[in-house]
């Protein structure tokens, strides 16, 4: 983690009050929640909505912060303790972030896109940790606040640091890019999340591409070859690219995929004669661990190395996550979020599933989707193959018109919507038997884990 003198930090950004008294102070790290501030770090405060931490750097002082940000535009700065008046605390956490960064002999690995960052990110710091010290994003610090800590948090001998970006709006990757400044960057793929904020899939496009503006000047862009988009602006770029996707133009492709109940079994084109495993079920994850390949060899792994690597991959919780259910059921936990396209991933998971009696679909709400979001959920219920697929349940407004475009498929006898979680419930209790598969995804605000909570063995 950072370490520094007052005096030091004064060198990086601008404070604007006397520090004279304390600046030989030193600071270990950086929190921006009072409760946690402890063993000498520097509480940066915020001004939110319903609080603004500036009241509580008192409390995070006496808890053994050694000194506290103070933003210029608030009232009285205590002068009993050691604050420093900066003229953005947001922004100042940012600029030290990034002068860290630059002093760190560590190699970056960015990584953002419309879906499959942090089940990349995860498989990538598996792999390096084969041959590096490894730190990565922990969590949802991927945003403007998250990705500065976590860069601040980086032990001072840490090899490979796998930096996960995250955005809503154009001009945050931007942002976020230019503070990690990645030795390698990669583009997962280009989806529908932020239509809402963003208009369309080629300003989301545009707006993931914004990571190459901090890429190192000898640096590597991965991205997914089979988005036109992706394909489109990069046609004619200087940078060094390497490519991932089905189609064999890719410089990595599968050349076969096999789904177990436990995972994947694939080969790909670079090592053709070694079969990998991957202990995660779908084949979209077999495209998130191409990506994370490509990073590893570039990063001096050999292929021998990645095979071992990829089969201690852990993911973050709820992210195609095998849970043993009531009955004798499986439950896949796919509710931290979801998009048309990973939704789509998800039926095609459990219709491909192997060794289940029946199949049953749980689909809540997609959000942020914008103007189209009612057909973008009649378009994914369209997908849903009634000869693989026993029952549809869905929650939400919205997921009605998940149900709606799958009676076609289904008939109104397998599809169930529900407007109430407790209901959805109570009636998923009563159908499911011995041997069910049951896969559960939705967004995020739907908390659809709930649901797998009330299904799982006690």
């Amino acid at each position: 983690m950072m370490r520094k003198t007052i005096e030091q930090i004064a060198n990086i950004i601008k404070i604007e009050n006397n520090f004279e008294s304390f600046k030989d102070y030193l600071i270990q790290g950086v929190a921006i929640d009072s409760r946690k501030a402890t063993n000498g770090q520097l509480f940066v405060p915020f001004k939110g909505e319903n609080t603004d931490g500036h009241q509580y750097i008192r409390q995070a002082i006496n808890q053994g912060a050694a000194a506290a940000l103070w933003q210029k535009d608030r009232p009285n700065p205590p002068e009993d303790l050691p604050v420093l008046v900066v003229e953005d605390t947001l922004k100042a956490l940012q600029q030290l972030a990034k002068a860290y960064r630059e002093e760190l002999d560590v190699k970056v690995i960015g990584i953002t896109g419309s879906n499959g960052k942090t089940t990349t990110k995860d498989m990538t710091a598996s792999l390096l940790s084969r041959k590096f010290k490894v730190q990565k994003t922990e969590g949802n610090f991927n945003n403007h606040i998250g990705l500065p800590l976590t860069i601040l948090s980086l032990k001072e001998d840490t090899e490979a640091a796998v930096i996960e970006m995250g955005m809503s709006s154009k001009g945050e990757i931007d942002l976020l890019t230019k503070i990690a400044s990645p030795d390698v960057a990669i583009i997962t793929n280009i989806g529908e999340a932020h239509l809402q904020d963003l208009g369309s899939r080629e300003a989301i496009a545009e707006a993931k591409l914004e990571i190459i503006n901090g890429l190192a000047a000898d640096g590597t862009l991965i991205y997914h070859g089979d988005e036109p988009l992706l394909k489109e602006a990069l046609k004619e770029t200087e940078l060094k690219t390497e490519t991932f996707g089905l189609e064999a133009e890719n410089d990595m492709y599968p050349l076969s995929v096999q789904t177990l109940q436990d995972g994947s079994r694939f080969k790909v084109n670079k090592a053709p004669d070694m079969e990998f495993f991957l202990p995660i079920i779908g084949r979209h994850n077999v495209l998130n661990a191409m990506a994370a390949m490509l990073a590893a060899h570039k990063m001096g792994l050999t292929f021998e190395e990645i095979k071992i690597g990829l089969t201690s991959v852990e993911l973050t919780k709820m992210r195609m996550e095998m849970k043993d259910g009531m009955k004798g059921t499986k439950i896949i936990n796919d509710a931290y979020n979801a998009s048309p396209t990973s939704m789509k991933a998800a039926i095609e998971l459990a219709e491909k599933m192997p060794g289940f009696k029946r199949k049953i679909l749980v689909l809540g709400d997609m959000l942020e989707l914008g103007l189209d979001e009612e057909l973008f959920h009649y378009q994914v219920g369209q997908t849903v193959e009634g000869e693989a697929i026993d029952y549809l349940f869905t929650l939400g407004r919205l997921g009605q018109f998940i149900a709606a475009g799958a009676k076609n498929s289904l008939g109104e006898d397998r599809i169930f919507a529900f407007s109430d979680k407790h209901e959805l419930i109570e009636k998923l209790k009563s159908i499911v038997a011995s041997g069910d598969l049951i896969v559960v995804k939705a967004s995020r605000g739907v908390r659809l884990e709930e649901v797998v909570e009330a299904l799982e063995c006690n």
